[in-house]
């Protein structure tokens, strides 16, 4: 089985029967990891370029691992230490790149829309690693995984996505993929960090009462708040935000019942959830680390353009 697009831009464009074949695929992957010798030679005639114009280290570690394992070429490329800094177009970057006969671009951009642009601009495959505030499709990905190993199925799951969801694309991708998936989604957080449509366009439910979304919920997955993309005041202190907001060992001991704990990292401990609960047994939060891998190994292989059976 293939997939239905020759790009990863968004969840929004992938069909449930491609989400099913890249988390199966991936499934198959995390045996894998599991060997003795962690490397398959499936990519190794493909050339893969990693352009991250926005700061990263977890997922772009991750992307790099996948991309060794699988044997591909890599070429890894920073904004920071690039012609980018000399004025040079996004456009010029990429063609320069590609005279090099680059395959596979797997790219993070400050600017929504810059992978779209891209794909109707160069051969290549493209894989978002996140756009703007629009979608981080892998991370969405990852997630559905983790879930999904904890509870057998997303079919009707209960998930909670608490905290700044007004900048965060990953929960632009876990809801489109929720969704899909036919599991049920509620946002919880300030009024100020829950944008007015999304409720609307998403057909989700929206709960500004944090222990009244956890006890509603099956799976809580935590966002960071992103202060670096925070341009006006949406609450009064990170203190008072973890105070009303935070996930804390007595809230969680307040539900009477277990609840599957996740965040997509790095992790303000203290702010939206507590060390204690970070690294409790309700929490898989490493497992999503380690599905990163698998589910960025599976994407690459399935756009190369290798059956999945």
């Amino acid at each position: 089985m293939k997939l239905s697009t020759k790009h990863l831009l968004g969840i929004r464009d992938l069909t449930k029967e491609d989400i099913q074949i890249i988390l199966d695929t991936a499934t198959q992957f995390k045996e894998v990891l599991q060997r003795p010798v962690k490397k398959v030679p499936s990519l190794r005639d493909v050339t893969i370029v990693n352009l991250f114009f926005e700061n990263s280290t977890r997922t772009r570690i991750s992307f790099e691992l996948a991309e060794k394992r699988l044997s591909a070429d890599t070429i890894s490329f920073t904004a920071s230490n690039s012609s980018v800094k000399k004025g040079e177009t996004l456009l010029d970057t990429v063609n320069n790149i590609l005279s090099m006969k680059v395959d596979m671009v797997v790219m993070r951009h400050s600017a929504t829309g810059a992978p779209h642009f891209l794909s109707k601009h160069i051969p290549a495959a493209i894989v978002n690693a996140g756009d703007g505030i629009n979608e981080h499709p892998t991370q969405g990905l990852l997630d559905a995984l983790s879930m999904r190993e904890k509870f057998g199925t997303l079919e009707g799951l209960r998930v909670a996505i608490i905290g700044d969801i007004m900048h965060s694309r990953v929960a632009m991708s876990n809801m489109y993929l929720l969704k899909k998936m036919g599991a049920e989604v509620m946002l919880a957080g300030p009024p100020t960090l829950i944008p007015k449509y999304t409720a609307e366009a998403f057909g989700v439910k929206v709960e500004y009462n944090v222990k009244k979304a956890l006890e509603w919920a099956d799976v809580a997955n935590v966002l960071r708040i992103q202060l670096e993309r925070q341009n006006q005041v949406l609450f009064s202190s990170l203190r008072e935000y973890n105070q009303v907001y935070g996930i804390s060992r007595s809230l969680l001991e307040s539900l009477g019942k277990d609840i599957t704990i996740m965040h997509p990292g790095p992790i303000n401990r203290g702010v939206e959830l507590d060390s204690d609960v970070a690294d409790s047994g309700q929490s898989i939060i490493l497992q999503q680390v380690e599905n990163g891998v698998a589910v960025r190994m599976a994407v690459l292989y399935l756009l190369a353009g290798r059956d999945s059976n």
